[in-house]
């Protein structure tokens, strides 16, 4: 009987350790190279949390295939490789193949999307690398099989968000509201973007939204900036100067990289990344909320300069920012 209370007192503490692990995770800024064979299980554990806080949304990625096979369910695809490189000068004719075989074809670049209704498939003829997505809901009718940023004459560059400059590079692939783009789907949008100083914001727990950074083109230096403190630094009056170093972290991007963004983790990208931001749900309205003016005010609070100084955009931190 002594023995058997022993095992089922680990197992309990097993558990519990597993679901304290899990939730973790769940607030966890978590990043994996897709062009790394060996990063198969960092990929897992960024898909095993994205299902667990989306029902109904699943995500893989296929690496050197010239097809994807039709499933009952919509498959948003994103092109990330052609030929085993991330290079937007090399081309692939795609075809999507539909129930009745009726067919669709066009070229393909690194940054195009793809999608496959519910018993569709697509082929290519050459390796591609995609990172796929199952969405539950069916897109309308009016939306195309290929969305091309650079190629589509509806998408035009949209000034706002991660890159405000009037001359910016940010195409609005899936959008949830017309005056930002053509085309509408609330269970998933994305946009693709070049970002050299986006504002600190995250995105709220209830009501927000996941996101994802495709990295598709980097300079020297590009990174993200990220806190999974948001409830610290929206208090600036309450931050002690020996918390101020666990705030924020940098990480420095690659090319292939995918950085899961949990709804409720801060993040800023900085010095020339070029990225597939992906939102699920959608990119609900009032759902960007800046914390530029926090991150000021705790370092004029403690007199932080130099190295020791929180980094923010000076432009966003006057006053609150909700977009």
């Amino acid at each position: 009987m002594k023995y058997i209370v022993i095992i089922l007192f680990m197992a309990l503490f097993l558990i519990s350790g597993i679901e304290h692990d899990a939730q973790a995770q769940q607030n966890k800024v978590q990043i994996v190279n897709l062009s790394n064979g060996e990063a198969e299980e960092n990929f897992y554990s960024i898909r095993r949390v994205f299902k667990e806080q989306n029902p109904g949304y699943d995500m893989t990625y296929l690496s050197g295939v010239q097809q994807v096979e039709a499933q009952d369910y919509t498959q948003v695809v994103f092109v990330q490789e052609i030929e085993g490189i991330t290079n937007q000068d090399v081309e692939a004719q795609a075809t999507v193949i539909g129930n009745s075989d009726s067919q669709e074809e066009s070229e393909a670049i690194v940054g195009d999307i793809f999608i496959l209704n519910g018993g569709e498939m697509m082929q290519s003829d050459v390796e591609m690398g995609l990172l796929v997505f199952k969405v539950p809901e069916e897109p309308g009718s009016d939306l195309p099989s290929f969305i091309r940023p650079d190629w589509d004459p509806n998408i035009t560059d949209v000034p706002g968000g991660c890159a405000t400059d009037i001359d910016a590079y940010r195409r609005i692939l899936l959008t949830w509201q017309k005056d930002v783009g053509e085309y509408i789907y609330h269970a998933l949008n994305a946009h693709r973007v070049r970002i050299y100083d986006s504002f600190s914001h995250y995105h709220p727990k209830e009501g927000g939204f996941d996101e994802f950074y495709l990295v598709q083109m980097v300079k020297p230096g590009a990174k993200i900036i990220t806190s999974e403190r948001v409830e610290k630094i929206t208090r600036p009056g309450e931050v002690k100067k020996s918390e101020v170093d666990k705030l924020v972290r940098e990480y420095e991007l690659e090319v292939g990289d995918l950085v899961y963004l949990p709804r409720g983790v801060m993040h800023r990208g900085l010095d020339g990344v070029l990225a597939q931001v992906i939102t699920v749900p959608g990119f609900i309205p009032g759902s960007e909320i800046g914390v530029d003016h926090h991150l000021r005010a705790i370092n004029e609070r403690l007199n932080l300069e130099g190295e020791e100084a929180l980094p923010y955009n000076e432009e966003h931190s006057d006053e609150a920012v909700i977009r």
